[in-house]
């Protein structure tokens, strides 16, 4: 039973997908949970609308996303909805200087409380990095010598591309790791080489659908359903089998993020 981290619903509701469809083809793949990913105030509601209607399978995650830095948002709002039994991590947040250097003081500045409000909460984080691994990393090492929750719940970093060097880095802070249909593209052997590393204990699976859909689906919307590829492709490069792949990863979610 396969578990996939980051879903996107509310994008693959604006291409004009269906909830009950999506869990359908998931369930057919043998994906058995997932969590409904937010990081705007829309993404958030929906993600916790989505969690309610499945109780069992979806779980949810609420935060304000680096897109957002330039604006005011409306903490109290976030602060509420934090509170909802259904949420089990603050997300999706982070930093990407790729596209939005002209913001960058205001990304920090966003993650760093979106980072506090996590600790009050005592709730794991999902991590976005893109071309600011030093930045998140020395925001991310305040926050791990802050934090008072529960050992081994600090957080994931998401969709993972880093080389060993970062890998290390997090992982001493206490942070999972999860993959993405990218390990499947052609040119990432070197991202290959870091997931066959990474400790068994610290390995998530995702399809950050609906973007980065695996080969052979790539260039496609992606969806739940493909993060059968993707537990595919770490077994063969971890020489494991599907059965294990699928066993560790969702007992290693369960771990971080509860129920």
């Amino acid at each position: 039973m396969l578990t996939d981290t980051h879903v996107h619903f509310d994008g693959m509701i604006a291409a004009g997908d269906t909830i009950g469809a999506i869990v359908t083809r998931a369930t057919q793949a043998g994906v058995s949970h997932m969590m409904a990913i937010g990081g705007s105030m829309a993404a958030n509601h929906m993600a916790i609308e989505i969690a309610r209607s499945y109780d069992t399978r979806i779980r949810a995650t609420v935060g304000f996303n680096r897109d957002l830095a330039a604006v005011v948002n409306p903490m109290d709002e976030l602060k509420a909805l934090l509170a909802a039994p259904e949420v089990v991590a603050v997300g999706e947040i982070g930093l990407d200087f790729h596209h939005s250097r002209d913001t960058m003081p205001a990304q920090i500045e966003l993650f760093r409380h979106m980072l506090t409000l996590a600790r009050d909460r005592r709730l794991p984080v999902c991590v976005h990095t893109r071309e600011a691994e030093a930045e998140t990393l020395a925001a991310l090492r305040e926050h791990a010598a802050a934090w008072s929750g529960p050992a081994g719940r600090i957080g994931v970093m998401h969709c993972f591309t880093g080389g060993e060097g970062f890998t290390r880095d997090l992982l001493a802070l206490g942070l999972y790791i999860s993959f993405s249909g990218i390990i499947t593209f052609k040119k990432s052997g070197s991202l290959r080489e870091v997931a066959a590393r990474v400790p068994e204990d610290r390995l998530l699976i995702e399809t950050d659908a609906p973007y980065l859909a695996p080969e052979p689906f790539r260039g496609q919307p992606n969806e739940p359903s493909h993060v059968r590829r993707v537990a595919e492709a770490l077994a063969e490069i971890r020489h494991m089998s599907l059965e294990k792949i699928a066993e560790v990863t969702t007992r290693n979610a369960e771990r971080l993020f509860g129920r």
